[in-house]
Protein backbone atom coordinates (compact mmCIF):
# COMPACT_ATOMS: atom_id res chain seq x y z
CA UNK A 1 0.00 0.00 0.00
CA UNK A 2 1.43 3.38 -1.05
CA UNK A 3 1.64 5.94 1.77
CA UNK A 4 1.00 9.51 0.63
CA UNK A 5 1.39 12.67 2.73
CA UNK A 6 -0.72 15.73 1.89
CA UNK A 7 -0.84 19.19 3.51
CA UNK A 8 -3.29 19.37 6.38
CA UNK A 9 -3.70 23.14 5.96
CA UNK A 10 -2.25 26.13 4.13
CA UNK A 11 -2.43 27.39 0.56
CA UNK A 12 -1.29 24.05 -0.90
CA UNK A 13 -3.90 21.96 0.90
CA UNK A 14 -7.13 22.42 -1.08
CA UNK A 15 -5.49 22.28 -4.54
CA UNK A 16 -3.67 19.09 -3.45
CA UNK A 17 -6.88 17.53 -2.13
CA UNK A 18 -8.77 18.49 -5.31
CA UNK A 19 -6.06 16.98 -7.50
CA UNK A 20 -6.13 13.68 -5.62
CA UNK A 21 -9.94 13.61 -5.71
CA UNK A 22 -9.93 14.20 -9.48
CA UNK A 23 -7.36 11.41 -9.77
CA UNK A 24 -9.89 9.04 -8.21
CA UNK A 25 -8.60 8.77 -4.64
CA UNK A 26 -10.79 8.86 -1.54
CA UNK A 27 -10.24 11.78 0.84
CA UNK A 28 -11.14 12.27 4.48
CA UNK A 29 -14.77 12.80 5.44
CA UNK A 30 -14.14 15.23 8.32
CA UNK A 31 -11.35 17.74 9.09
CA UNK A 32 -10.24 15.90 12.23
CA UNK A 33 -9.40 12.74 10.33
CA UNK A 34 -5.63 12.58 9.83
CA UNK A 35 -5.31 9.16 8.15
CA UNK A 36 -7.46 7.74 5.35
CA UNK A 37 -7.12 4.19 4.08
CA UNK A 38 -8.29 3.76 0.49
CA UNK A 39 -8.37 0.00 -0.03
CA UNK A 40 -9.77 0.23 -3.57
CA UNK A 41 -6.75 2.22 -4.75
CA UNK A 42 -4.26 0.64 -2.33
CA UNK A 43 -3.12 3.89 -0.74
CA UNK A 44 -3.01 5.49 2.70
CA UNK A 45 -3.36 9.28 2.92
CA UNK A 46 -1.70 11.09 5.83
CA UNK A 47 -2.68 14.70 6.51
CA UNK A 48 0.44 16.43 7.89
CA UNK A 49 1.82 19.93 8.45
CA UNK A 50 3.28 21.21 5.15
CA UNK A 51 6.59 22.01 6.88
CA UNK A 52 6.96 18.39 8.03
CA UNK A 53 6.01 16.48 4.89
CA UNK A 54 9.50 16.40 3.35
CA UNK A 55 10.92 15.15 6.67
CA UNK A 56 8.42 12.29 6.87
CA UNK A 57 9.12 11.36 3.25
CA UNK A 58 12.89 11.69 3.55
CA UNK A 59 13.37 10.12 6.97
CA UNK A 60 10.16 8.29 7.85
CA UNK A 61 7.95 5.62 6.34
CA UNK A 62 5.90 7.87 4.03
CA UNK A 63 6.55 6.93 0.40
CA UNK A 64 5.55 10.14 -1.40
CA UNK A 65 4.14 13.52 -0.49
CA UNK A 66 2.85 16.81 -1.86
CA UNK A 67 4.62 19.92 -0.61
CA UNK A 68 6.33 23.08 -1.88
CA UNK A 69 9.66 22.98 -3.66
CA UNK A 70 10.94 25.59 -1.19
CA UNK A 71 9.95 23.42 1.78
CA UNK A 72 11.63 20.39 0.20
CA UNK A 73 14.92 22.20 -0.41
CA UNK A 74 14.90 23.58 3.12
CA UNK A 75 14.15 20.21 4.76
CA UNK A 76 17.69 18.80 4.89
CA UNK A 77 16.40 15.38 3.83
CA UNK A 78 17.11 13.03 0.93
CA UNK A 79 13.55 13.24 -0.40
CA UNK A 80 13.60 14.02 -4.12
CA UNK A 81 11.34 16.08 -6.36
CA UNK A 82 9.46 13.70 -8.64
CA UNK A 83 6.79 15.74 -10.45
CA UNK A 84 5.88 19.45 -10.63
CA UNK A 85 2.14 19.86 -10.02
CA UNK A 86 1.43 23.28 -11.51
CA UNK A 87 -0.17 25.07 -8.54
CA UNK A 88 0.97 27.05 -5.51
CA UNK A 89 3.50 29.09 -7.52
CA UNK A 90 5.60 31.56 -5.54
CA UNK A 91 8.94 33.35 -5.73
CA UNK A 92 11.55 33.36 -2.99
CA UNK A 93 13.45 36.66 -2.80
CA UNK A 94 15.61 38.97 -0.74
CA UNK A 95 14.10 42.22 0.53
CA UNK A 96 15.63 45.19 2.36
CA UNK A 97 14.28 48.47 3.77
CA UNK A 98 13.53 51.18 1.21
CA UNK A 99 16.26 53.43 2.60
CA UNK A 100 18.83 50.65 2.99
CA UNK A 101 22.06 50.76 0.94
CA UNK A 102 21.60 47.01 0.31
CA UNK A 103 20.67 46.86 -3.38
CA UNK A 104 22.82 44.04 -4.77
CA UNK A 105 23.51 40.45 -3.83
CA UNK A 106 27.10 41.38 -2.93
CA UNK A 107 25.82 43.87 -0.35
CA UNK A 108 24.50 40.98 1.77
CA UNK A 109 28.04 39.97 2.73
CA UNK A 110 28.49 40.40 6.49
CA UNK A 111 24.83 41.25 7.08
CA UNK A 112 22.07 39.55 9.09
CA UNK A 113 19.36 37.82 7.02
CA UNK A 114 16.08 36.83 8.69
CA UNK A 115 14.28 33.87 7.15
CA UNK A 116 12.23 30.78 7.95
CA UNK A 117 14.28 28.90 5.32
CA UNK A 118 17.75 28.69 6.87
CA UNK A 119 19.17 25.93 4.68
CA UNK A 120 17.75 27.27 1.45
CA UNK A 121 19.16 30.75 2.03
CA UNK A 122 22.44 29.47 3.45
CA UNK A 123 23.04 27.17 0.47
CA UNK A 124 22.19 29.94 -2.00
CA UNK A 125 24.62 32.38 -0.42
CA UNK A 126 27.37 29.78 0.08
CA UNK A 127 27.26 28.84 -3.62
CA UNK A 128 28.02 32.51 -4.35
CA UNK A 129 30.72 32.84 -1.68
CA UNK A 130 28.67 35.35 0.31
CA UNK A 131 28.96 35.17 4.09
CA UNK A 132 26.00 36.28 6.15
CA UNK A 133 24.38 35.44 9.47
CA UNK A 134 21.08 33.62 8.97
CA UNK A 135 18.56 34.53 11.68
CA UNK A 136 15.88 31.84 11.95
CA UNK A 137 12.29 32.97 12.51
CA UNK A 138 9.23 30.74 12.24
CA UNK A 139 7.04 33.38 10.61
CA UNK A 140 6.32 37.07 9.94
CA UNK A 141 9.93 37.78 9.02
CA UNK A 142 8.96 41.14 7.46
CA UNK A 143 8.92 42.69 10.97
CA UNK A 144 12.45 41.55 11.81
CA UNK A 145 14.29 44.54 10.32
CA UNK A 146 12.11 47.13 12.02
CA UNK A 147 12.51 45.31 15.35
CA UNK A 148 16.29 45.21 15.05
CA UNK A 149 16.75 41.49 14.56
CA UNK A 150 18.10 41.59 10.99
CA UNK A 151 19.34 43.89 8.22
CA UNK A 152 17.28 42.23 5.48
CA UNK A 153 14.99 39.26 4.93
CA UNK A 154 14.56 36.33 2.56
CA UNK A 155 10.98 35.23 2.14
CA UNK A 156 8.25 33.98 -0.18
CA UNK A 157 6.81 36.75 -2.36
CA UNK A 158 3.54 36.61 -4.25
CA UNK A 159 2.16 40.11 -4.89
CA UNK A 160 4.71 41.93 -2.71
CA UNK A 161 1.99 43.88 -0.86
CA UNK A 162 3.01 42.59 2.58
CA UNK A 163 6.62 43.62 2.00
CA UNK A 164 5.69 47.09 0.76
CA UNK A 165 3.44 47.61 3.78
CA UNK A 166 6.43 46.78 5.95
CA UNK A 167 8.60 49.32 4.11
CA UNK A 168 10.64 46.68 2.29
CA UNK A 169 11.62 46.31 -1.37
CA UNK A 170 12.84 43.23 -3.19
CA UNK A 171 16.19 43.27 -4.95
CA UNK A 172 18.40 40.93 -6.93
CA UNK A 173 17.39 37.84 -8.86
CA UNK A 174 14.87 35.41 -7.35
CA UNK A 175 16.45 32.86 -5.04
CA UNK A 176 13.96 30.23 -6.18
CA UNK A 177 10.80 29.78 -8.22
CA UNK A 178 8.66 27.42 -6.18
CA UNK A 179 5.44 25.48 -6.72
CA UNK A 180 3.72 22.39 -5.39
CA UNK A 181 5.65 19.20 -6.18
CA UNK A 182 5.23 15.48 -5.67
CA UNK A 183 8.25 14.27 -3.72
CA UNK A 184 9.59 10.73 -3.43
CA UNK A 185 11.31 8.86 -0.63
CA UNK A 186 14.88 7.67 -1.36
CA UNK A 187 13.59 4.18 -0.57
CA UNK A 188 11.08 4.27 -3.44
CA UNK A 189 12.29 3.54 -6.96
CA UNK A 190 11.11 5.75 -9.81
CA UNK A 191 10.00 2.53 -11.51
CA UNK A 192 7.88 1.39 -8.54
CA UNK A 193 4.55 0.37 -10.09
CA UNK A 194 2.58 2.09 -7.31
CA UNK A 195 4.37 5.36 -8.03
CA UNK A 196 3.95 4.92 -11.78
CA UNK A 197 0.17 4.59 -11.36
CA UNK A 198 0.00 7.66 -9.09
CA UNK A 199 2.10 9.73 -11.49
CA UNK A 200 -0.02 8.65 -14.47
CA UNK A 201 -3.19 9.68 -12.66
CA UNK A 202 -1.79 13.05 -11.60
CA UNK A 203 -0.47 13.68 -15.11
CA UNK A 204 -3.97 12.95 -16.37
CA UNK A 205 -5.41 15.60 -14.07
CA UNK A 206 -2.73 18.11 -15.11
CA UNK A 207 -3.51 17.49 -18.77
CA UNK A 208 -7.23 17.90 -18.11
CA UNK A 209 -6.52 21.23 -16.40
CA UNK A 210 -4.44 22.51 -19.30
CA UNK A 211 -6.55 21.27 -22.21
CA UNK A 212 -10.17 21.30 -23.34
CA UNK A 213 -12.08 19.16 -25.82
CA UNK A 214 -13.20 21.05 -28.92
CA UNK A 215 -15.82 19.83 -31.41
CA UNK A 216 -16.71 21.57 -34.64
CA UNK A 217 -18.16 20.99 -38.09
CA UNK A 218 -16.12 21.91 -41.16
CA UNK A 219 -16.59 21.58 -44.93
CA UNK A 220 -14.58 18.63 -46.24
CA UNK A 221 -12.72 20.96 -48.58
CA UNK A 222 -11.42 22.96 -45.61
CA UNK A 223 -10.40 20.13 -43.30
CA UNK A 224 -6.68 20.58 -43.98
CA UNK A 225 -6.85 24.28 -43.09
CA UNK A 226 -8.79 23.53 -39.88
CA UNK A 227 -6.41 20.76 -38.83
CA UNK A 228 -3.51 23.18 -39.29
CA UNK A 229 -5.18 25.39 -36.68
CA UNK A 230 -5.99 22.51 -34.28
CA UNK A 231 -3.53 19.64 -34.86
CA UNK A 232 -4.22 18.01 -31.49
CA UNK A 233 -1.77 15.50 -29.99
CA UNK A 234 -1.36 12.72 -32.55
CA UNK A 235 -4.19 13.77 -34.88
CA UNK A 236 -7.80 15.02 -34.61
CA UNK A 237 -10.74 12.63 -34.83
CA UNK A 238 -12.64 13.31 -38.08
CA UNK A 239 -16.08 11.78 -38.68
CA UNK A 240 -18.39 12.06 -41.71
CA UNK A 241 -21.76 13.84 -41.33
CA UNK A 242 -25.09 13.14 -43.00
CA UNK A 243 -24.28 15.94 -45.44
CA UNK A 244 -21.29 14.42 -47.26
CA UNK A 245 -19.87 17.88 -47.92
CA UNK A 246 -19.26 18.32 -44.18
CA UNK A 247 -17.45 16.42 -41.44
CA UNK A 248 -17.15 16.66 -37.65
CA UNK A 249 -13.83 17.21 -35.91
CA UNK A 250 -12.97 16.44 -32.28
CA UNK A 251 -9.62 17.54 -30.88
CA UNK A 252 -7.90 18.54 -27.64
CA UNK A 253 -6.71 22.15 -27.51
CA UNK A 254 -4.83 24.27 -24.93
CA UNK A 255 -7.43 25.75 -22.60
CA UNK A 256 -5.72 29.16 -22.48
CA UNK A 257 -6.02 29.52 -26.28
CA UNK A 258 -9.62 28.36 -26.68
CA UNK A 259 -11.11 31.68 -27.79
CA UNK A 260 -8.32 32.53 -30.22
CA UNK A 261 -8.61 29.08 -31.79
CA UNK A 262 -12.39 29.41 -32.13
CA UNK A 263 -11.91 32.76 -33.90
CA UNK A 264 -9.41 31.24 -36.33
CA UNK A 265 -11.56 28.17 -36.97
CA UNK A 266 -14.61 30.32 -37.68
CA UNK A 267 -12.57 32.33 -40.20
CA UNK A 268 -11.49 29.07 -41.87
CA UNK A 269 -15.13 27.98 -42.18
CA UNK A 270 -15.84 25.91 -39.07
CA UNK A 271 -19.30 26.11 -37.54
CA UNK A 272 -21.01 24.61 -34.49
CA UNK A 273 -17.87 25.02 -32.42
CA UNK A 274 -18.32 23.60 -28.92
CA UNK A 275 -15.79 23.43 -26.07
CA UNK A 276 -16.06 20.90 -23.23
CA UNK A 277 -14.01 20.90 -20.01
CA UNK A 278 -12.03 17.76 -19.21
CA UNK A 279 -12.07 16.08 -15.80
CA UNK A 280 -9.30 13.53 -16.31
CA UNK A 281 -7.28 12.05 -19.15
CA UNK A 282 -4.59 9.61 -20.15
CA UNK A 283 -2.26 10.82 -22.89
Amino acid sequence: MLRIAVPNKGMLSEPAWNMLAEAGYRLRSNPRQLVVEDQDNEIELFYLRPLDIAVYVGHGTIDVGITGRDLLLNSQTEAAEHLALGFGASTFRFAAPEASPITRLEDIDGKRVASSYDKLVGDYLAERSIHAEIIHLDGAVESSVQLGVADLIADVVSTGTTLRNAGLRVFGDPILHSEAVLIRSPRVSQQDERLVVLERRLQGVLTAQRYALMDYDIPVSKVAAAVAVTPGFESPTISPLHDKQWCAVRVMVPRERVNQLMDRLYSVGARGIIVTALQASRI
